[in-house]
């Protein structure tokens, strides 16, 4: 059971995999209208720096997380 759960969730994932890849081939990266809305007024910078400090928040949770669990290991 856990065999075909799997080999059926591999097959869904490289499906999805790859119906993405192509869409992407297919889109134009310079002038789609997502691109156009970022790129009006530097609207990118601000949704990267978004991400970011998002990412670099979650990093930094972890690693005070990592240290107080190495902590009460020791204890």
């Amino acid at each position: 059971m856990a065999k075909k759960l799997s080999y059926l969730l591999l097959c869904m994932i490289l499906s999805f995999t790859t119906a993405i890849a192509q869409t992407v081939d297919q889109q134009d990266t310079e002038t789609g209208p997502i691109n156009e809305f970022f790129r009006s007024d530097n609207k990118i910078y601000v949704a990267v720096g978004i991400l970011v400090i998002i990412f670099t928040c979650i990093i930094v949770y972890l690693v005070r997380l990592d240290r107080r669990i190495g902590k009460l290991e020791k204890e």
